[in-house]
């Protein structure tokens, strides 16, 4: 394949994950994310190849091409700030479609002066040969190239190309790092769906192309470890279940034992109550009872000692009475014969 068709078709590659996009609609923020990462990985290669040696080769020997190639080069730097900046971004972000929209705008009218204007005299001036040639020295760039943008390494030979060639090889390897690190989680979602009997969708491995294949190579590769784990799971569950058998069949005998036993001696308890509650009734009548008793005679008592002292005053008082009078009658007697012999004396003397 020569040069110039490898980059017409990264091109048309590229319109239709731009397409996929525009048709996704609002709300379908997973799609757009993975288009948007597939997007990033192709033009960032693309944009390597084109820089390391479709420019640098062009310019030098194709007439007029310098300035298409400076302006080529310096709209590449402008998509690859749109790239990094969309590396990694959230699709809820609300700049998201607009940054996209700016993106295919600026690769669509990058792609249009290329073909139109570019292309053809590198074709006219080169010949089939030289074209070809040069394709195939690209195709052996594509393997190392850089699957994300780096805006800010050199354009332009020889740094780019040293550069360029160290960050695709960094960037193959975070990839791989990546898709196995999402291969892996996957592979253990797979057990636990297994193991509790779900089917859930599947999530999609994120990140480049790269990183998607790699994960999708170990999530299958791990197919005979999770029905593996997965075998070890149901014994473990089946001898689980025995288990938890056993364990209640000890356990009913024993909540019968602990019932049988509660029963009794909820029984002996009530004969207990119940007796006590006899004896304390019993007792209570017999204090009543005896308290009644004694306070009948408490009260038979007071009335016979009232009486008694009733009588006796009144004796007392009749006995007072008559020694009163009686003193009384002979302390009159007394005072009258005093007088008398007073008065007698009086006489005499005169």
């Amino acid at each position: 394949m020569d040069a110039i068709t490898m980059l017409k078709d990264d091109h048309k590659t590229v319109e239709k994950l731009f397409k996929r996009f525009e048709d996704a609609g609002d709300g379908a923020y997973e799609r757009k994310r993975q288009v948007v990462e597939d997007i990033i990985a192709e033009l960032s290669t693309h944009a390597a190849i084109e820089e390391q040696l479709f420019y640098p080769v062009t310019r030098a020997t194709v007439p007029d091409t310098e300035d298409v190639a400076l302006e080529s080069i310096e709209e590449h730097h402008v998509v690859k700030w749109l790239l990094s900046e969309l590396d990694g971004k959230d699709p809820h972000d609300e700049n998201y479609d607009a940054k996209v929209t700016v993106l295919i705008e600026n690769v669509r009218h990058h792609v249009e002066e290329e073909e139109q204007e570019y292309f053809p005299k590198v074709r006219a001036e080169l010949g089939r040969k030289a074209v070809a040639e040069l394709g195939d020295a690209m195709k052996e760039a594509r393997a190392s190239a850089p699957t994300h943008p780096h805006p800010r390494s050199p354009m332009t030979p020889p740094g780019n190309i040293v550069i360029g060639n160290a960050a695709g090889v960094a960037d193959r390897l975070a990839d791989t790092v990546s898709g196995a690190a999402q291969g892996g989680l996957a592979a253990l979602g797979d057990v636990v769906d297994r193991v509790l009997g779900k089917k859930r969708p599947k999530a999609a491995a994120k990140g480049s192309k790269g990183a998607r294949k790699t994960a999708a190579a170990v999530r299958s590769g791990s197919k005979d470890t999770v029905d593996r784990a997965v075998e070890a799971v149901d014994t473990a569950r089946v001898t689980g279940k025995k288990q938890v058998a056993k364990t209640s069949r000890t356990a009913t005998s024993t909540t019968k034992a602990a019932k049988a036993g509660a029963k009794r001696t909820a029984t002996s308890a009530r004969k207990a109550a119940k007796a006590t509650t006899t004896s304390a009734k019993s007792a209570a009548t017999k204090t009543a009872k005896a308290a009644k008793a004694g306070a009948k005679g408490t009260a038979t008592t007071a009335r016979k000692s009232a009486g008694a002292t009733k009588t006796t005053a009144k004796r007392a008082s009749t006995t007072t009475g008559r020694t009163a009078r009686a003193a009384t009658k002979k302390t009159a007697a007394t005072a009258k014969r005093t007088a008398s012999k007073t008065a007698a004396a009086a006489t005499g003397s005169r």
